[in-house]
């Protein structure tokens, strides 16, 4: 008999735990609970942690995590408004804030995930569509700066942007928010992770910044030539301004050596009937010098000064 109590017992104290079991779920912090009943939640979401209680085989536990989630969208090509292509790689951080809302329209974070694929890239494409490339690519206007030539500016012909790159981001989670809300979803943070051009658009925006760089390289060429120029122009003429003046010392200091010559010559001269006889003479020899030569044929007179002292030579 009392065998058959302690057997009876034990079962029923078995089934007891085992419906305690099936009627206990605990909620972690990290984690928010929906019970539903035949597939109809029941009551409000359950975000506090702790132990908590339901109908056995009854009621049944979904739980959804109550941290922030990670979105990363797949590369598209979208394109501008200019008629350019784009691939553009996104993500973004969202998180369940109606975890009943979330239950009764996504059911699970899969059905999410892929929802928010459809919102996000649609928005994606929208904004992209609704903006040159300028403003995908760059925040802000980029302000010029000297290239080393006069008048020259780095940036200057850069097209100016109203709106950027940070305010379609902003634009396209504000948007995706209107819809995700209705999830029982909150965007947090949407972001371009990266945008690359296409290849057609890549090769024009290469060469558009070759032709850039060479242009500015030959109008550095013209103005150093420009500056060569003025430079030698201003060697010789400082070349030639130094020759002359050169050249009136050097002929100052002749016409003051001859001047002195002279001066000592007629000095000389007027002292003695001798030394104007030498003076004649040596005047002579020199003009005997610098007149004949072994190819030279001369014809004098006999009253000639010039033949004077050669006919003194016989």
């Amino acid at each position: 008999m009392d065998n058959k109590k302690t057997i009876i017992i034990t079962v029923l104290g078995a089934i007891a735990l085992f419906l305690f079991s099936q009627g206990v779920y605990i909620v972690d912090e990290t984690e928010q609970v929906v019970v539903t009943q035949f597939g109809k939640p029941v009551g409000e979401a359950i975000t506090s942690p702790g132990m908590k209680f339901k109908v056995p085989f009854i009621q049944t536990t979904h739980f959804f995590d109550k941290r922030y989630l990670e979105w990363d969208g797949d590369p598209n090509q979208v394109p501008t408004k200019d008629k350019k292509f784009i691939f553009v790689d996104t993500y973004a951080r969202w998180q369940i804030i109606d975890p009943l809302q979330f239950y009764k329209r996504m059911t699970n974070e899969r059905s999410a995930y892929s929802r928010l694929d459809d919102i996000l890239d649609g928005e994606t494409r929208n904004y992209i569509a609704k903006h040159n490339i300028e403003e995908a690519v760059r925040s802000t206007n980029r302000v010029p700066q000297s290239a080393g030539i006069a008048g020259e500016m780095i940036g200057d012909s850069l097209m100016s942007i109203a709106v950027g790159r940070d305010k379609i981001q902003e634009m396209i989670q504000k948007a995706s928010n209107q819809q995700a809300k209705e999830l029982g979803i909150a965007i947090l943070d949407f972001r371009f992770k990266r945008i690359n051009y296409d290849q057609d658009v890549e090769t024009q925006v290469y060469e558009r910044m070759k032709s850039e760089r060479f242009r500015i390289a030959d109008k550095f060429k013209s103005e150093g030539q420009g500056e060569a120029s003025r430079i030698n122009g201003e060697k010789d003429r400082e070349l030639k301004t130094i020759v002359s003046e050169a050249y009136k010392t050097a002929e100052e200091i002749k016409g003051d050596a001859d001047a002195a010559a002279a001066a000592i010559y007629a000095s000389a001269y007027d002292k003695t009937p001798q030394a104007r006889q030498l003076y004649s003479f040596l005047k002579s020899m020199e003009a005997y010098e610098k007149t004949f030569d072994d190819q030279t044929h001369i014809i004098l007179s006999t009253d000639s000064e010039f033949y004077k002292y050669l006919k003194g030579m016989k």
